[in-house]
């Protein structure tokens, strides 16, 4: 893969991370330019091997990158690593803290040895109560209360995928590029923690707020309280269900007109956007029946119908045996991917 030209091109990056958040980080600085060498021990990265929901997380999570096979036991292998090290712009690890310190690769110690190197270590937790514990995406999930706003807290659900590890990579990679900018006007380098599970509480920090700002318990997705007049599914004549959203005035107005929903742009008592998240309970069943009367049509067309297209509302089929670009397996047959040639095949690393 060609970095010439990329915003980091130039920029080494040793990477000793495995499983999915410090390899994404790795991955973006990779795709930003930066060469990236992956050390891995005698036996390779252990996500090599994994099967079930893992079996993509090596391939995916560490294309564009290099790697190299070093064993610390051996004097050469380590001289190895100092001279990267040594050569390197950034530093990138995951291990529980005190597990490198075996290696000679505690954050001391890169400190006094590579002023220089911009250190970023994904960890579980940050400094505090929880620090020596080990985490897993699902485990803070349930801890932050994301599992419980996902499901419910009778049930509470994970993410479908591996949300919270994916942005924990990409904080990782914000902090290195902030790191990089400021070596620029000579700065030495860096030392930056992030962590899984104050990552996940950025993600439920809107209901925080919203609880802290309301006194009221915000409600998970299957009970909440919508935000918009309509933000539902809906199902068509032909059994397809779409997901529809009107959210903003414009959308509102589009929308009624193109479906004929006349009496509700003429109703004094729909004036407003918050008029009408009150009234939800009178508008989702009318809109339910007019869209039950409307002819489904396969993926690729329905953005161009003049209805939908004119309207300006956002919509997607929610699920449809007759629409093979309903679900994650199916996303490669999607014409927008497929226009900006998205899909490409991944090199052996």
């Amino acid at each position: 893969m060609s970095t010439q030209g990329l915003p980091l091109s130039g920029v080494r990056v040793i990477e000793m991370t495995h499983m999915v958040m410090g390899p994404t980080c790795g991955m973006i600085l990779a795709q930003l330019g930066a060469e990236v060498i992956k050390v891995e021990p005698p036996a390779g990265d252990k996500t090599r091997s994994l099967g079930g929901m893992g079996t993509s997380f090596f391939p995916l999570f560490n294309r564009g990158k290099r790697s190299v096979v070093l064993d610390f036991t051996r004097p050469e292998d380590c001289e190895t690593m100092d001279r990267l090290l040594a050569s390197a712009d950034v530093f990138l690890e995951n291990f529980r803290d005190g597990q490198l310190e075996k290696q000679g690769l505690g954050a001391d110690e890169l400190r006094r040895k590579y002023p220089h190197l911009i250190v970023a270590g994904h960890k579980g937790f940050l400094s505090g109560p929880y620090e020596h514990r080990p985490a897993l995406d699902e485990v803070v999930q349930m801890m932050s209360g994301l599992a419980a706003m996902t499901g419910t807290m009778d049930k509470p659900q994970r993410v479908g995928s591996s949300a919270n590890d994916i942005m924990g990579g990409m904080f990782g990679a914000i902090a290195i590029l902030a790191a990089l900018y400021q070596k620029r006007g000579g700065a030495a380098g860096a030392d930056i923690r992030i962590g899984l599970f104050e990552n996940c509480l950025f993600l439920v920090a809107q209901h925080m707020v919203e609880y802290e700002m309301t006194g009221i318990k915000p409600r998970s997705m299957p009970e909440r309280e919508h935000a918009w007049p309509i933000y539902d599914i809906f199902e068509t004549a032909g059994g397809e269900r779409i997901f529809i959203g009107v959210v903003t005035e414009g959308h509102w107005q589009s929308f009624c007109r193109e479906f004929g929903l006349h009496d509700f742009l003429d109703d004094p008592a729909l004036r407003t956007t918050t008029d009408r998240i009150l009234a939800r309970a009178k508008i989702i069943p009318h809109v339910a029946e007019v869209i039950s009367s409307t002819t489904p049509m396969p993926m690729a067309r329905r953005s161009a119908s003049p209805r939908f297209r004119s309207s300006g509302t956002a919509r997607v089929s929610a699920r449809d045996s007759k629409c093979r670009c309903s679900a994650p397996i199916h996303r490669p047959c999607d014409p927008s991917l497929r226009h900006k040639n998205f899909l490409q095949p991944a090199k052996p690393l």
